[in-house]
């Protein structure tokens, strides 16, 4: 669905208290969250405004997207 939030709060309810855990604990693991959340309201954005962009951008977008959600998940269960 066009505009749906993915933020990490969304996409992992039950790990919400390790979430917090290790955004303050870890640096890595809280730039890395940071930019997964900037990247996933940018997206957003550019969806609701039906902004201007290829589909390879934003192909690419969505891309990194997952993958910095499927590196942050599998720090959420190691933790």
């Amino acid at each position: 669905m066009l505009g749906e939030s993915h933020s990490l709060k969304n996409e992992f309810p039950e790990y919400l208290d390790t979430l917090k855990s290790l955004i303050k604990s870890d640096a890595k693991f809280a730039a890395d969250a940071q930019k997964y959340d900037q990247l996933d309201k940018e997206i957003r954005e550019l969806e609701l405004n039906a902004a201007p962009i290829d589909d390879e951008n934003m192909h690419q977008m969505k891309h990194d997207r997952a993958v910095l959600k499927d590196y942050l998940y599998a720090k959420l269960k190691d933790a």
